[in-house]
């Protein structure tokens, strides 16, 4: 009875998606517990647990945190990711990243200064974060 409203609330915030459309620009902070797709400009930080799309004409100048990534579009500033960032042939990424995984298609540009982590458990069970590259 109660494990059923539980998955139900799991279910809605993970369901949850925000689109910045084509010609909307947002300054500021910008924070989610969703998904975000971005076909506009935001000027600022975006912070979200979930999955941002910035799609071909979206724009991000500030910084992002997330899970995962999926560039077409431009971001000038710093990405921290748990995750994996993939860059289109279209993409645009300039300034400092730190991911897990990095998917790049021909043509994308990525003029940065990575590092690349992963998640390791020790002996103990414990989790670390291992830098590699």
């Amino acid at each position: 009875m109660f494990s059923d409203n539980k998955k139900n609330k799991q279910n809605e915030n993970s369901s949850i998606q925000n689109i910045i459309a084509k010609g909307t620009k947002i300054v500021g902070t910008f924070s989610s517990e969703g998904d975000i797709r971005i076909d506009g400009i935001i000027e600022g930080d975006i912070i979200t647990p979930g999955k941002v799309v910035v799609g071909k004409t979206g724009e991000i100048h500030g910084s992002l945190e997330s899970s995962n990534a999926y560039f077409e579009g431009k971001l000038i500033g710093e990405l921290k990711l748990t995750g994996t960032l993939t860059l289109r042939s279209s993409a645009y990424i300039e300034g400092n990243v730190v991911t897990e995984k990095l998917a790049v298609e021909p043509g994308a540009t990525f003029n940065v200064s990575c590092v690349m982590k992963s998640t390791v458990k020790d002996i103990k069970g414990d989790q670390k974060t291992k830098k590699t590259a």
